[in-house]
């Protein structure tokens, strides 16, 4: 994976911080407009039907009580039975009629069905067939009142839509109010709606604004759609419906979506070309504020290699007058001191060999980690416990190889970490990899250089798979004498004669130059601790397997018994 540039992640985290807010900001405000949209279409839609169910309670309780109240009267029952007190009877219908925002026209019928009077100055053969339609079903079904759905046409070309009916007295005729289509209308226009209509128990249209919702015998049959949408005609409307108890009425309401839909295209648009322009926007902001901001930091990272390349007078000047310039200055002083510090090493000469082993115990070869990172990698994919349990046994295994806690750690100590170490190489080779460790119980409790066996294991692993499907490595430790010997056997690929020349030749040199430095290290670093006498020794056979032994002196830890 290519590296990226301070700069580069400057200019990204700024371009993060800035625009990603802002977008956010704009996401947040196109989804609170289109729900805020979708509040006051409902709103507005239901609240136009409350409104006109409160206009039309009013009509049906006021024709309800005015019907009944006059039917009883006895200017009424007069004029019923003899047709004297017409004018009375009429002066109360047109002082009630006059009260009421919708209009109506009285007929006063006999028994029979037949017109005694009427408010309307024209009638037609339609409007008596269907007086005397009425009358005559009441009588028949011997009903006091009856509120009825009919269109009724009367005088130029105006109809009337509902009909409240009272018997009089006992059985002296009947009052019939027609109430007039137009009125009712005029009750539907309410604002921000854009159709309404009233039906009555068999979805029978009585009043409408607009005739697309009547259907065949004039009822109205469209469904609601999911979520109160309905199709009608075409265009797709919000729907809301409020019931009517005493009459039995429904209300209707629908306001249109389609304008909703192009504002919200419009608003879309206006986001995404806002976006865009603000992207490149803050893309030239950012690459200029991380040009700015990152002189300096060049300036550091241009002395730092030349300092790489040898170069000891690569001081570096900043003047930012912020941390940079602290930090600039703080770097001339460790270059200053690191010069200082190399005057001086050539000097104690007698610190030499301290420093070196310092400088060997500090090696740590790489290609086992990155082993286990590129076996994590897959475990994470396919097995979470597996790369659990590798995470865990590797942060146990580098967290003992950089304690500070000592040189020299018990065997029986190194020997566990090193069973960790193995594990993971398990983990990665399967079957294909034994191991086993046979130690003396006193072996184990002697002091020895912390992860000393781990280099030549990493070998025997490396190298041992040469023309070998499985590998076995066995640890074996015993006390001889004043020594401690320790064997790190495999039965790998082995070496040729001539090979294993070469590599006890790398071990032994006092200053190699090869680039295979892990047993050299090792060697060398076991040399300058316990002297000439000790170190490893390697035997090999091509085809069989690689022995390498460890010889030191037997030491542990005082006061042990």
């Amino acid at each position: 994976m290519p590296k990226i540039s301070f700069k580069d992640s400057l200019r990204r985290l700024l371009l993060l911080h800035t625009f990603l807010p802002i977008f956010l900001l704009f996401v947040l405000f196109l989804v609170f407009t289109l729900l805020n949209s979708r509040y006051l279409l409902v709103t507005q839609t239901r609240n136009a039907g409350k409104a006109i169910r409160a206009s039309l309670e009013q009509v049906y309780e006021a024709y309800h009580e005015e019907m009944a109240s006059m039917a009883e009267l006895a200017e009424v029952l007069e004029f019923a039975e003899t047709g004297g007190g017409g004018p009375a009877v009429f002066q109360r219908f047109y002082t009630f009629n006059n009260r009421q925002s919708v209009k109506s026209i009285l007929y006063v019928l006999g028994p029979d069905g037949g017109v005694l009077a009427s408010s309307a100055n024209y009638r037609s053969e339609e409007s008596d067939a269907a007086l005397t339609a009425i009358a005559r079903r009441m009588q028949g079904q011997g009903l006091a009142a009856l509120v009825e759905t009919n269109h009724i046409r009367f005088s130029h070309d105006r109809f009337t839509v509902y009909t409240f009916a009272h018997r009089i007295g006992s059985s002296n005729g009947y009052l019939v109010y027609q109430l007039a289509e137009e009125d009712f209308q005029k009750l539907f226009f309410v604002q921000n709606n854009e159709i309404a209509f009233i039906t009555d128990r068999y979805r029978t249209v009585i009043a409408t604004t607009n005739n697309v919702v009547r259907g065949l015998m004039n009822k109205y049959s469209q469904a609601g759609g999911s979520g109160g949408y309905a199709e009608i005609d075409g265009g797709r409307y919000y729907s809301s419906k409020i019931e009517v108890a005493g009459p039995q009425w429904t209300i209707y309401t629908l306001s249109a979506v389609s304008w909703n839909r192009n504002a919200y295209l419009s608003l879309g648009l206006f986001f995404t070309m806002a976006s865009v322009i603000l992207w490149f926007l803050i893309q030239y902001t950012a690459r200029l504020f991380a040009n700015r901001q990152t002189r300096a930091i060049d300036k550091l990272v241009f002395a730092v290699r030349e300092l790489q390349s040898g170069n000891m007078q690569s001081y570096v000047s900043i003047g930012t007058g912020d941390e940079l310039e602290a930090l600039g200055n703080q770097y001339n002083i460790m270059l200053s001191r690191l010069n200082e510090l190399m005057d001086k090493n050539e000097k104690l000469s007698d610190l030499r060999r301290v420093i070196e082993v310092k400088h060997l115990q500090s090696q740590f070869h790489p290609h086992f980690i990155f082993n286990v990172l590129e076996m994590l990698r897959y475990a994470i994919v396919v097995d979470n416990r597996l790369a659990q349990d590798i995470v865990l046994t590797l942060s146990r295994h580098l967290r003992y190889s950089i304690s500070n806690d000592g040189e020299l750690v018990l065997l029986g100590t190194d020997l566990s970490y090193i069973g960790g170490y193995m594990r993971l190489q398990q983990m990665r080779f399967k079957n294909r990899l034994q191991y086993t460790e046979e130690v003396e119980e006193a072996a184990k409790d002697a002091l020895v250089p912390r992860l000393m066996l781990q280099a030549v294991i990493e070998n025997s692993i490396k190298y041992g798979y040469k023309n070998r499907e499985e590998v076995h490595i066995a640890v074996t430790g015993y006390v001889q004498e004043d020594d401690l010997i320790i064997q790190v056997k495999d039965d790998g690929g082995g070496m040729s004669p001539g090979r294993l020349l070469e590599v006890q030749a790398i071990m032994t040199s006092p200053d190699n130059q090869a680039e295979h430095i892990g047993l050299h290290n090792l060697h060398r670093r076991l040399t300058l601790l316990y002297g000439e006498g000790y170190g490893i020794r390697m035997e090999s056979v091509a085809g069989e397997g690689t022995v390498v032994t460890f010889v030191l002196p037997y030491r542990r830890e005082e006061g042990h018994v």
